[in-house]
């Protein structure tokens, strides 16, 4: 089967999958979590991260055909990289994620939403080269079905996120767009309405689209659900071309 490679969102790292990746080893897979640059414990500083960078960090980390999974911001990084070199992938797994958008940037997605439950909770440095979530807001937003211990984890390990990714759009998503593309919805989501990942993912095969009951972080509140859907899609036909 292709490598599962999972790539987190906005202001996280790799150890928010540290309940995902056992579970899917457990099952057979080879899985993997990288940091994006800037992020988790990346060296990189904040005003020389990119859109590319980020690319170029997941394109670097695979060995072999991948099944990219892609969280919140991680839509765009796992875009981004298959736009460059859809040869290496066998699918995009986009859990509660932007779907990209040729021409717009996160940030501009983010505010076309139906709603704006982030509204407030972010705090922007002086510089305006990053941005950090109000750390009295977060739980309620990102992590109210989760496990305490990983509230406490999430909130101890948060980092400032590079702005400038965020504001950079994809100019052109199809060579991406050949791949598989599925998507995983939270239904409980309070970050990223609900509502709003149904409008992003509509245009998806019906097929391609799940769904889970739970907050935005599901690689806590629910990792064996998450993990058994990752595996669902990747033993596909389509998908399972290694």
């Amino acid at each position: 089967m292709p490598d599962i490679l999972l790539i987190h969102g906005a202001a996280h790292g790799a150890w928010c999958w540290h309940r995902v990746l056992p579970a899917l080893r457990a099952l057979g897979h080879t899985a993997r979590a990288i940091d994006l640059p800037g992020n988790g414990d990346d060296p990189t500083p904040a005003a020389d991260v990119t859109l590319d960078r980020y690319a170029e960090a997941v394109l670097a980390a695979t060995n072999g055909p991948t099944i990219l999974v892609g969280h919140s911001m991680g839509g765009f990084p796992i875009t981004a990289a298959a736009q460059r070199a859809p040869d290496r992938f066998t699918a995009l797994i986009y859990l509660c994620a932007y779907l990209p958008r040729a021409g717009h940037s996160l940030a501009e997605m983010r505010k076309a939403g139906p709603r704006q439950p982030l509204a407030g909770a972010f705090q922007i440095d002086a510089t305006r080269t990053t941005f950090t979530f109000d750390p009295d807001q977060s739980p309620a937003l990102f992590y109210h079905d989760c496990p305490p211990e990983d509230v406490a984890l999430a909130k101890a390990r948060l980092c400032p996120q590079p702005i400038r990714p965020q504001e950079t759009p994809i100019p052109d998503t199809s060579r991406a767009e050949t791949l598989p593309r599925y998507y995983i919805r939270c239904t409980d989501d309070r970050a990223i309405p609900p509502e709003y990942q149904e409008t992003m993912s509509s245009p998806l095969p019906p097929d391609h689209i799940r769904a889970l009951p739970t907050s935005h972080s599901p690689f806590f509140s629910a990792p064996d659900a998450l993990a058994a859907l990752i595996d669902e899609i990747a033993r596909l036909p389509s998908v399972n071309r290694a």
